[in-house]
């Protein structure tokens, strides 16, 4: 078994902070992991994707042309990538930022409104673990319980935080299970 997610969006959406949380939880459940980080030369701002392929074996090139599965954060990541993931997938839609579908009836689409969640749950900075938590949820990637537990390990070292990071996580699961 193997799998590969692309996250994709701007820089700093929090897009590889979200593919290092799911790449964590795959770890922690004893799965090989590849986290492969690529950005603009704009960190804030710049085009920002990650690739996170999980495998029950080795993996033999963490390079993937096809992902099995796309969360977009803003419309040019859904517009570049979502003609390249595998029948069969889950495609994220921030539909917060991103007006259009990606037209596919072989995938699964989750349409997430992350940021006008997070604005609402109380901050938009919370938007990727929205994203993260509903398209863990939708796809089954990894345990949820597993991957909340490297959420709140994320923040430890900021506390005021964590209640937030917890409430946008339980957020992004009731908009995966709606």
């Amino acid at each position: 078994m193997q799998t590969e997610i692309k996250f994709a969006g701007f820089g700093g959406q929090g897009i590889l902070l979200s593919a290092k949380l799911l790449a964590q939880a795959a770890m922690n459940q004893g799965y090989f992991v590849a986290w492969v980080p690529s950005y603009g030369p704009e960190m804030r701002g710049g085009t920002a994707y990650c690739t996170v392929v999980i495998g029950d074996s080795r993996i033999g090139s963490p390079i993937i042309k096809n992902p099995a599965h796309l969360v977009a954060m803003n419309r040019p990541s859904l517009e570049k990538f979502a003609q390249d993931v595998k029948p069969g997938g889950v495609i994220m839609i921030n539909s917060s930022l991103i007006p259009t579908r990606s037209n596919r009836t072989d995938i699964t689409e989750l349409i997430v409104p992350a940021n006008d969640s997070a604005i609402q749950t109380g901050s938009v900075k919370c938007a990727n673990i929205i994203a993260l938590s509903a398209f863990a949820a939708k796809s089954g990637v990894v345990d949820m319980d597993i991957l909340k537990e490297c959420v709140k390990k994320e923040f430890a070292k900021k506390p005021k935080i964590i209640p937030l990071n917890m409430k946008a996580f339980d957020v992004g699961v009731e908009i995966a299970r709606d």
